[in-house]
């Protein structure tokens, strides 16, 4: 497939945008019960507040994926039978839910809603549906690929759980750099997550990686024409110049090119900003923090454009050769 670069900034700045809120909800449910030093409501306001600009700014992104962005609001209503109709209700709903865990925190607004006494229960209780409705745009970002079974690199439960891992593997890093400078108590428990994610998170996508170099294709020139000569060959695409097919569903890149993108985005994805956090949180650096984050999303840009274009669509077998 051909990467749309409006559709990775959207993939990826939602993910730090969501990984973000997750981080910043769980070091505040530890707070509560006191696993971790308190921190005052506008500390995570203003990192709600973060966390939605990501949002947004994915959002502003996928805007020029569109041919008619003002029809954009017609694609929810299929959310019966549509991956995308339904990440396009879940990330309004998140940016909503993010929103008003800010205010909630800025404002200070609590009140003993279930009897327990603790302290922070309206905060927690919206950071909740806030979480909930993270997960299922999680959910609903990967299966939009993953249910597409003719792509067969994407059709796999690894696309979700890619999806997840990644984009909160980034937030918490950012969470990270965030801390240092506003709440320095809380770096190593972002940071720390951070490295875990990460490291999990390689694990999986090694692990698509090698599911996808061991496919079995289920198309070939003979069933794609219905004709079982053991010698079909193609010797024209149908025409001599471009089109729609051969621009939207082929990177037109070269072996080597879609191999050195692999091991620049495995490198700056997974080892890289993983050394950069262990140093950070030996050297108690904010800089290095900085540089574990920007150099993990600079790696997530390479990663995702690799997962689109490494997906071999079956047109191509009609579509790639020049008569």
């Amino acid at each position: 497939m051909h990467p749309a670069f409006s559709v990775i900034l959207l993939t990826t700045l939602i993910g730090v945008g969501q990984g973000l809120f997750l981080a910043l909800f769980s070091s505040q449910t530890y707070t509560v019960v006191n696993l971790l030093p308190a921190q005052p409501g506008s500390y995570y306001a203003v990192g709600g507040l973060v966390a939605l600009a990501f949002l947004v700014a994915g959002l502003i992104a996928s805007v020029f994926h569109l041919g008619r962005p003002e029809r954009a609001w017609r694609a929810a209503t299929q959310w019966r039978t549509s991956w995308l109709a339904r990440e396009v209700i879940a990330l309004p709903a998140v940016m909503a839910l993010v929103f008003l865990y800010a205010v909630v925190n800025w404002l200070e607004l609590d009140a003993d809603l279930y009897g327990w006494g603790l302290p922070g229960q309206v905060a927690l209780t919206v950071g909740s549906l806030g979480v909930a409705a993270t997960l299922a745009l999680f959910l609903c970002t990967g299966m939009i690929y993953a249910a597409i079974r003719f792509l067969q690199e994407w059709a796999s439960p690894l696309t979700v759980v890619n999806y997840f891992l990644l984009g909160s593997a980034s937030g918490f890093a950012c969470a990270a750099v965030y801390a240092a400078a506003q709440a320095p108590g809380l770096v190593e428990f972002y940071a720390g997550w951070a490295i875990t994610l990460t490291l999990v998170a390689f694990i999986t996508r090694v692990a698509a990686l090698y599911r996808n170099a061991r496919l079995k294709r289920v198309s070939n020139l003979q069933t794609a024409i219905g004709v079982r000569h053991p010698q079909v060959q193609q010797r024209s695409m149908g025409f001599m110049g471009g089109s729609y097919n051969t621009r939207e569903y082929f990177h037109g890149r070269t072996l080597v090119f879609m191999k050195s993108v692999k091991w620049v985005f495995l490198v700056l994805t997974f080892p890289l900003p993983v050394l950069l956090l262990w140093a950070a949180l030996a050297g108690g650096s904010g800089t290095l923090l900085a540089a574990a984050f920007a150099v993990q999303y600079g790696g997530l840009l390479f990663e995702r454009w690799f997962f689109f274009a490494q997906a071999n669509h079956p047109q191509n077998l009609y579509y790639q050769v020049v008569g």
